[in-house]
């Protein structure tokens, strides 16, 4: 299959503008956006499975589907960032995301849902265009500052969506919610057509067909591009873990209600600063050690956890500390992992990002598969044994790395 030429890039390309801060910061907010339409339907399983006549067996298609569909975005669609023009890549898949999101509220069987839930997910892929996009215009010293502050909108949209899907669920139902996600994507459609500077790619001339061929080897490839995406397919995994099964915990040992439990999710917010202070770190040279500190904080976090479970008084509190903690670590080895892959070269820059998301974002879906399981057979220090185990594993990988002078 073969796409059409781009043309040559022209003098107002996105490279010769460079990337101002409030580039930067409407960068993060369209990463979030984009991202949030992955997480609202998490919390809504039940109402909307309920509403559509879905089988209480099949509920879990409603996040399944989009996740699936997240995951075939990031190898078909962001390798095309390397092939198209930037903008016009990314704005249509955000005007695609509006009208899935309003099928999704419009819809009054299953069929019509799953189905705009699978292209939600393909869609906000256009994230991924966007983060290697964000690397393009940054100079080289100041590469990592950047991506990280584009990375801390992407956290900040995961941990913001779920709350509020709940809030304005309890509030309006359901609908609200795509409702409201088709409103964010049409604005931030016309936002991005009129801010954002376009950017021509440098394999213009690769068809779609070779583009993909080109994947496998990128991976044998990149040593890098392998160690850094395996390292945090661990992390995600212990992270999806923790956030499948805290809600379990939280309604079974502390009782609390789905707003207290959407209330609790937001400690997740704290995790967020940690991007723009990793991207410095990395500017700085210093990925190997901060690299070592991320992996050590995920499992502190998880004994942190376990600790609160058995202390008695504190558990909440220690609870809400290991999810701090945790979600400040993994974060910061995601802007380390992406500022490593990002250096390796512009031409394939979003077709590495597609790999190195892909990878990781695999060990997200056992994590969070093995978090269910777990806690149903053994309750919570079952679960964090687990957790624990995904990140030992990213440990030992790291440990036989050369460090470099």
């Amino acid at each position: 299959m073969s796409l059409p030429e781009t043309s040559a890039a022209p003098a107002h390309d996105a490279e010769r503008h460079g990337v101002s801060a409030g580039l930067t910061f409407l960068l993060a907010t369209a990463c979030g956006l984009l991202v949030a339409n992955l997480y609202y339907a998490q919390p809504l399983v039940g109402p909307i499975h309920r509403a559509l006549g879905l089988s209480a067996e099949a509920a879990g298609l409603i996040v399944t589907l989009t996740q699936a569909g997240y995951g075939l975005g990031l190898l078909l669609i962001v390798p095309l960032g390397d092939r198209l023009e930037n903008r016009r890549l990314v704005v249509s898949l955000v005007l695609l995301c509006a009208l899935a999101s309003l099928a999704a509220a419009f819809a009054q069987g299953p069929d019509t849902y799953l189905a705009a839930a699978m292209t939600i997910g393909i869609c906000a892929v256009g994230a991924q265009v966007l983060v290697p996009y964000a690397a393009h215009l940054a100079p080289e010293q100041r590469r990592g500052q950047v991506v990280g502050n584009v990375v801390s909108g992407i956290m900040l949209g995961i941990m913001f969506a779920r709350p509020l899907a709940s809030f304005l669920t309890d509030a309006f139902g359901w609908r609200a919610v795509f409702f409201l996600a088709t409103a964010l994507m049409v604005l931030l459609a016309l936002v991005l057509r009129l801010r954002m500077p376009p950017r021509h790619a440098h394999e213009q001339t690769l068809s779609y067909g070779a583009l993909l061929a080109s994947l496998p080897g990128l991976m044998r490839d990149t040593p890098i591009l392998r160690r850094r995406a395996l390292y945090h397919a661990g992390l995600f995994g212990a992270f999806s873990l923790f956030w499948t099964a805290v809600p379990l915990q939280l309604a079974d040992v502390f009782g609390l209600s789905q707003n207290g439990i959407a209330l609790f999710a937001l400690i997740g917010v704290a995790g967020a600063v940690s991007a723009p202070i990793a991207g410095r770190v990395a500017d700085r040279g210093w990925s190997h050690g901060a690299t070592a500190l991320a992996i050590v904080g995920v499992l502190l976090a998880l004994a942190l956890s376990y600790l609160g479970h058995v202390a008695g008084s504190l558990r909440l509190v220690a609870l809400a500390a290991s999810g701090v903690l945790l979600d400040f670590s993994v974060t910061a080895n995601l802007v380390l992992g992406q500022r490593a892959i990002y250096s390796l070269g512009a031409a394939e820059r979003g077709r590495l990002n597609g790999l190195f998301m892909a990878t990781f974002f695999a060990g997200g879906a056992i994590g969070s598969a093995l978090g269910g399981w777990a806690y149903a057979q053994g309750g919570w220090p079952l679960t964090l044994g687990a957790g624990a185990g995904l990140a030992g594993l990213s440990l030992l990988y790291f440990l036989t790395e050369r460090r470099p002078r």
